[in-house]
């Protein structure tokens, strides 16, 4: 039978290991229901199309309506309307016209925010008792009707990458740094061969510039198996908790998948403008929809945090070379001991 002393020590063993879960179990829940639960425009971005009094005035009007959910502006032409929701400067353009005013918008960059949008400008429509035309200036594609398929596929590059960790960092130990990094920089490889398998001739989210999606998924993989591996070495047991915070919590909900940052509070909205996450997703939402806009500075992005697990191996390759003498025996030792094991 058990010792009363022994079933302490073990429930207190057990209950230290509850902890990390338990503790997931609250940040998952306030990251997630503090970025998703209540989604509001912020300084949304969208235009009138046309000029003189009247375009003006409609736009006045509606800025006074919406006070700080919309920006609004005016366009010249239907022609710049279009440009500017290519290029993202705005994310809804509506053309008043007789007897059928016309929405632009552009599904791809959002489906929600496209949504919220159609909804703001058919209230507009319907006070001039003026049926809405919508149309859809840059579509997702087919096997990617809501837009929100480059968001899981962040997700499954995230665990592929962040799960790894565990075993590079668990498994692989014993290996030299320098060995666990290479062999981090090969998983991403493979993780981002699957992300693209997966997202192109599989389910067609993407039906063009594979090559070039390949080269971001590694980048972003690359970054997180690299940050990981670094701080395995300083946080053992705890690297799973960081790395569910940064590669998770604060991840999926700042990357613009589900909601844009200009429907989520500034918190998360002020994320998205230099999180990993956002980085993959803007960037490949700009090279396969918007010929590429802005995408060198979401490529910096996802840059900016593979180097960052640069410098987090070298530290952690730095401290290992430090303590490795005391902890782990040389090959001398291990022959030591298997001789005085082992009778002659």
């Amino acid at each position: 039978m058990t010792s009363s002393g022994d079933t302490r020590a073990t429930l207190r063993h057990l209950f230290g290991h509850l902890f990390v879960p338990l503790l997931m179990c609250v940040g998952m829940g306030l990251a997630y229901l503090g970025a998703f639960h209540k989604p509001e425009p912020h300084d949304l971005r969208v235009a009138i199309v046309g000029s003189g009094p009247q375009t003006q005035i409609l736009a006045q009007t509606l800025k006074d309506r919406a006070a700080d959910a919309l920006d609004v502006r005016t366009v010249p032409s239907r022609d710049a309307a279009v440009a500017q929701l290519k290029d993202q400067k705005i994310f809804g353009a509506y053309a008043p016209a007789s007897p059928s005013p016309e929405l632009l918008v552009a599904s791809a960059g959002s489906d929600t925010t496209a949504t919220v949008v159609q909804k703001v400008f058919t209230d507009v429509a319907s006070a001039q008792h003026a049926p809405l035309k919508v149309t859809d200036v840059a579509p997702p594609a087919k096997g990617d009707p809501t837009a929100q398929g480059l968001f899981f596929l962040l997700v499954a590059l995230s665990i592929g990458s962040y799960t790894s960790v565990a075993a590079i960092g668990g498994a692989g130990a014993p290996l030299r740094m320098r060995l666990r990094a290479l062999i981090a920089v090969g998983t991403g490889v493979v993780v981002g061969a699957i992300g693209t398998l997966l997202a192109g001739p599989v389910f067609h989210l993407v039906d063009h510039d594979l090559p070039a999606l390949f080269g971001m998924s590694v980048l972003y993989s690359t970054g997180i198996l690299l940050i990981g591996v670094g701080l395995h070495t300083f946080l053992k047991r705890f690297t799973m908790l960081a790395m569910m915070v940064l590669f998770v919590m604060l991840n999926f909900t700042t990357a613009g998948g589900v909601f844009r940052p200009e429907l989520q509070s500034g918190f998360f909205a002020s994320l998205h403008s230099f999180w990993t996450g956002a980085g993959f997703v803007e960037g490949v939402r700009g090279l396969v929809y918007f010929d590429g806009h802005a995408l060198g500075g979401h490529l910096l992005t996802l840059a900016f945090w593979l180097l960052a697990g640069v410098v987090l191996v070298g530290l952690a390759a730095l401290h290992e070379s430090r303590i490795r003498p005391a902890l782990v025996p040389t090959r001398e030792d291990l022959e030591q001991e298997l001789e005085e094991a082992v009778p002659a």
